[in-house]
């Protein structure tokens, strides 16, 4: 482990763990063996490459799991990249139950965590699904009929923010929860704001919300 590329907020995270605790330790000792820079991003580790993002610890109920960013870039001959949920474009993980399985895997994960460095060096880019590309759940159809300046008002988006909104509505199976969804998006969409836009002007990462609302009383 490179011992001199070891930040201290990723020391912290690891001493709370709850679960998972050995595993993420294991998968930090086998991503610190890179020229990554260990980062700590989303409430996670995560380690980059000249200020990109290239893989992620993080853990689920069910299982821990190594997020490359570029994953669906990436050869994987042993066909073990999963893609999360069926909207993400991007990003693939490769999922663990135990501290065993990391260990086994030890010699293949550096393999993809080295390849996922020379995609980024080579300036290789996923190409993006026009916003068009995705169905508009019919929920927000419904919705634009009710409320033709919410129509106007999402059409005004950009396309990033109208896919991520289209994104996040559709995820959910059940009709009443993707409504439920919309609903509690109808003001932010309506002043132009996207799904992760800062609304209370707090934020020190404008444009994006950095969780500053969260001291307002």
């Amino acid at each position: 482990m490179n011992i001199t590329n070891l930040n201290p907020k990723v020391d912290e995270f690891l001493s709370a763990a709850k679960k998972w605790k050995e595993e993420f330790k294991k998968l930090r000792e086998i991503v610190q063996d890179s020229e990554l820079t260990e980062e700590f991003k989303w409430k996670h580790p995560c380690y980059t490459l000249n200020g990109k993002n290239i893989v992620l610890i993080h853990g689920f109920k069910d299982y821990c799991a190594l997020l490359f960013h570029k994953g669906t870039l990436l050869k994987d001959p042993q066909k073990i990249l999963i893609q999360q949920t069926e909207n993400v474009q991007s990003a693939r993980q490769i999922r663990f139950t135990n501290l065993q399985e990391i260990i086994e895997m030890e010699s293949t994960l550096k393999a993809y965590i080295l390849e996922a460095i020379e995609v980024e060096k080579a300036g290789l880019e996923v190409k993006a699904k026009e916003h068009s590309e995705f169905t508009i759940p019919e929920e927000l159809h419904q919705k634009f009929d009710e409320l033709p300046a919410l129509k106007t008002a999402f059409e005004g988006l950009t396309p990033g923010r109208q896919r991520a909104y289209i994104l996040h509505f559709s995820q959910p199976k059940q009709s009443k929860t993707r409504e439920s969804r919309i609903m509690k998006c109808i003001e932010r969409i309506l002043i132009g704001k996207g799904l992760t836009d800062c609304t209370c002007g707090l934020s020190k990462r404008m444009p994006n919300c950095d969780g500053s609302h969260k001291n307002l009383k």
